[in-house]
């Protein structure tokens, strides 16, 4: 975890964070691999109500694995769902609190409900753990979760 904060370069940091995925996306045993494996298919072929019903029983399967509620949120995330994603963010965080994904998800969540001084909070959260994160370019002067008049200059 600490690697990616250490990290010269955006390569080194992605390849960090993709071991820290392959943490995440290592399922209890094989029954809970299969689900997850298979809504993760669903999902990335845009079956999103067969992604929701693999990881729903998923978390009924095995409702202390975080990456269960984090892919879920995903899903509720990508049908612009934010305070379904919100919930099972925040319950993925719950059982693992320096879950990066998770956090930049609640970040985008919470922008999405248009919570921006909690957005910007949880980004400053998740980029602290990685600042590499594809999300750091919404905590830049000027972006959307910027505080109000940052980046403006005066002509």
């Amino acid at each position: 975890m600490h690697e990616v904060q250490k990290a010269a370069t955006e390569g080194q940091a992605r390849e960090i964070a993709n071991r820290m995925w392959e943490f995440w996306a290592d399922a209890p045993d094989a029954q809970a691999q299969a689900m997850l494996d298979r809504g993760m298919t669903r999902r990335t072929s845009f079956d999103f109500l067969g992604a929701l019903e693999d990881f729903d029983q998923l978390i009924a399967y095995c409702p202390d694995y975080a990456e269960g509620y984090n892919q879920r949120a995903f899903v509720h995330y990508l049908r612009r769902d934010f305070t379904a994603a919100l919930h099972d963010l925040n319950r993925a965080l719950e059982l693992s609190p320096r879950h990066i994904a998770a956090m930049s998800g609640r970040a985008l969540s919470l922008y999405g409900l248009s919570r921006l001084e909690e957005a910007r909070a949880a980004l400053a959260e998740a980029l602290a753990l990685n600042p590499w994160l594809p999300e750091r370019y919404l905590a830049d002067p000027g972006g959307p979760l910027a505080p109000a008049g940052a980046g403006d200059t005066e002509l």
